[in-house]
């Protein structure tokens, strides 16, 4: 019983250690930064993905990479920055 006490108060510990946060964080010209775009991807399957130019957090061209998920939502995957020497 002595094994068990300790083991249970160590669940929360490891639980707290796991992160739900977005790698990446949607910046203004983002199509999720206000939350799912209006108009979904209706043609596009399942999985596919898709880019999209914007400014990043710094005024500098990027281009983000999205998939497209099974509710039809869109996942923000990467930013690339176009012109690294601005």
């Amino acid at each position: 019983m002595k094994r068990i006490i300790p083991a249970l108060l160590l669940i929360p510990i490891i639980g707290g250690c796991s992160s739900t946060e977005p790698g990446i964080r949607p910046v203004p010209d983002s199509l999720t930064y206000r939350g799912q775009p209006a108009s979904h991807t209706v043609k596009a399957p399942v999985g596919s993905t898709f880019t999209h130019e914007v400014r990043d957090e710094f005024g500098h061209r990027a281009q983000e990479t999205y998939r497209i998920e099974a509710d039809r939502s869109v996942t923000l995957l990467r930013r690339d920055r176009i012109d690294p020497d601005d």
